[in-house]
């Protein structure tokens, strides 16, 4: 009996404890091809111990000629290549980008001269609307009598005149969709499509769910006009052929230009399609007739300017969220330290001057001293890239210097302690680094005043590599029995990133970080926080930040903690936790506030170097935290975020957290 052994099960042997009292003949991997030929069982111990697993090249009748192929070419060269990536020998050196959407969004003073007939002459028309104000004994009313039936939809200004132009239409789409859509109830809610035939030509109308009212003149909620934006962008692409559309908004939104800011973000990041991986008809296109969006505000307008202005910054912001969902929706074989370095590059070209950039290669952290980083990085199939970008206001007083460092593991097999679960998601370990240089992007388009910002990136990866192929081949010794044929095409081990090899960190080995402290490596999957640990001291000691925030996607026991959509911040300074707080309201990047137990730095105690880098069975958030404080000055603010969580969705891929959180927490510095 034949068969090829696929790599699972290799791995799982390789897992094996009885698999050190058998060995392999010493071949080499590029003749991995094993035949095993079943042999009489014999009755003595002796006899059966000499069975021996031989390696023979492949026969020369399995191999097919060039002469035997088809006809037709099958030669790349011959074809257009749907994406950039490695050649056999060599690596990938850049990341294609997703391209910006290209529908213009504008704003438009619907209480002066704009007549509902301007309102109405687009392809698709939205109406948004806030659902009555109600007190607090009628919604626990509503709440106990959902049979109750809904009140009809009271239209003011510039909408109850759409309506009577309509002969009423909207108020009959209000109650006829009443119990779903509750006037609006819920944001980012929508009636059906209707269709009305006007002058030979059919416009759709829908209305759009606002949320409750807000109550006592208080702003209306940053996620609220979040869900709203990204509804519209759905039906703009749900709707074919919609090359207009015009949306009319009440006064509580149009007085306030953040609120249209809001709008704008969410409405261009909810245009994102990835389709750098896909061909033909798997090619999805988010509203692809789509050319202009017109916001009809109602009274109580800010200036066009700035609303202008502020539909200009929002777009700036999405484009940051979609270079983060890029990176981290990256897979191996295109994304590396390599092509991660050639993106920092680009984001500075890009920048109008405002951002420089700096990478610093083997050589200089050799000569920094970063053995916690390049320990790591020593099973990678590229040379480190430690990335610093600046940015640096074109004038003015510079208020602040502040450090923003991601961590950027390109490729997480956990190393020698190899993950049995979730492997296929582990390009998503790049997230903090992917949050970082997307801000740094959206940093660099806006141009805040009064701050200095560093984004700091070690970047390296970590796989099973050719190195550990001898160690491999001999677990496949208790298969001896069967007559085995491996195809050295099923068993594809690459020098990549956390990745085990000859030259990878093993359990048990000291780094030393580039402060001077010792580090016993008790887990080899516990690495991002070593290549942290270097580049906090490099923003601390070298550059001299005033105040340091760190994004990494670095414990699974955060995800327990607060599962997918929240992240954890841990910080002994309660003004930046505030300020970190703050932050995540307004741009809806969710995160809480976690502990910082001093006491379980004894979980932490190594017994031959300073300290070790996994602390106990539980806590393991918390002691991530505690491990990273060790490499940042006492009295520095310092704020590390937790973001395994709410970086990656299911269903849609890389979520562009963290990177709408950064860019306006970098913006609030210099003010």
């Amino acid at each position: 009996m034949r068969f090829a052994i696929p790599p699972a099960i290799l791995l799982t042997l390789l897992r094996s404890p009885h698999t050190s009292a058998f060995s392999l003949r010493k071949v080499s991997a590029s003749a991995f091809v094993a035949r095993a030929t079943a042999a009489p069982f014999a009755s003595s111990s002796a006899s059966s111990s000499s069975s021996s697993l031989a390696f023979t090249p492949p026969s020369s009748n399995s191999v097919v000629s060039s002469s035997s192929r088809p006809s037709s070419s099958l030669n790349m060269a011959d074809k257009e290549r749907p994406f950039t990536t490695w050649t056999f020998d060599k690596h990938c050196e850049t990341m294609d980008w997703t391209p910006e959407p290209t529908a213009s969004l504008s704003a438009v003073d619907a209480s002066a001269s704009a007549t509902v007939a301007e309102l109405q002459d687009a392809d698709l028309v939205i109406v948004g609307v806030f659902a009555p104000v109600k007190d607090d004994d009628e919604e626990e009313d509503d709440a106990k009598d959902e049979e109750k039936e809904v009140d009809p939809i009271a239209f003011a200004g510039k909408a109850k005149e759409l309506d009577e132009a309509l002969g009423g239409a909207l108020t009959d789409l209000a109650a006829e969709n009443g119990k779903e859509f509750q006037n609006g109830g819920e944001a980012g809610s929508a009636t059906p499509v209707m269709r009305v035939m006007e002058d030979g030509k059919t416009k759709r109308y829908l209305l759009l769910g606002l949320g409750p009212q807000p109550k006592d003149d208080k702003p209306i909620e940053s996620t609220t006009l979040m869900k709203a934006a990204a509804a519209i962008a759905t039906a703009c692409h749900e709707q074919k052929k919609v090359a207009s559309c015009n949306i009319l908004l009440p006064t509580t939104i149009a007085s306030n230009p953040s609120n249209v800011q809001d709008i704008s973000t969410a409405f261009y990041s909810n245009l994102y399609s990835d389709n750098r991986y896909r061909t033909g008809k798997k090619v999805v296109k988010m509203a692809e007739s789509l050319e202009s969006v017109k916001l009809f505000m109602e009274a109580g307008m800010a200036s066009s300017d700035d609303l202008a202005a502020s539909i200009t910054t929002g777009k700036q912001i999405a484009k940051g969220v979609s270079l983060t969902k890029d990176i981290v929706n990256a897979p191996h074989n295109v994304l590396n330290s390599m092509s991660l370095a050639d993106t920092a590059k680009r984001i500075a070209e890009q920048s109008g001057g405002s951002i420089t950039c700096t990478i610093l290669d083997k050589k200089d952290c050799e000569e920094r001293g970063m053995g916690a980083y390049l320990g790591v990085a020593r099973g990678s199939e590229t040379e480190p890239q430690f990335i610093h970008l600046t940015y640096k206001p074109s004038g003015g007083d510079i208020k602040k210097k502040v450090g923003i460092i991601g961590k950027g593991l390109l490729f997480d097999t956990g190393g020698y302690n190899i993950k049995t679960s979730m492997m296929e998601l582990m390009k998503f370990d790049c997230g903090g680094a992917a949050a970082v240089l997307g801000a740094a992007r959206a940093v660099g388009d806006m141009q805040p005043e009064g701050v200095e910002a560093h984004f700091i990136v070690a970047a390296c990866e970590v796989s099973v590599t050719e190195g550990h192929f001898q160690q491999m081949a001999r677990f496949i010794a208790p298969l001896i029995r069967f007559n085995v044929s491996l195809n050295p095409n099923a068993v594809a081990c690459r020098k990549s990133q956390n990745m085990i090899s000859g030259r990878a960190v093993v359990p048990s080995d000291v780094l030393t970080a580039s402060n001077g402290k010792t580090i016993e490596v008790l887990n080899t999957d516990a690495e991002g926080r070593l290549t942290l640990a270097d580049a906090l001291v490099y923003a601390d000691k070298e550059i001299g930040c005033e105040s340091i925030i760190e994004l990494s996607t670095l414990t699974g026991a955060c995800m327990i903690s607060l599962g997918k959509k929240i992240c954890g911040v841990w910080t002994d300074d309660d003004d930046l936790a505030k300020s970190l707080e703050e932050v995540s309201k307004v741009t809806g990047d969710k995160s809480w506030r976690m502990p910082l137990a001093k006491e379980y730095n004894e979980l932490l105690k190594s017994k031959i170097a300073d300290i070790s880098n996994l602390g106990g069975p539980y806590g393991g958030a918390i002691t991530a935290a505690l491990f990273l404080q060790n490499f940042v000055s006492k009295k520095k603010p310092f704020a590390h975020l937790d973001i395994a969580g709410p970086v990656w969705d299911d269903k849609t891929g890389a979520t562009g957290f963290g990177s709408k959180l950064v860019s306006e927490w970098v913006r609030r510095q210099g003010q």
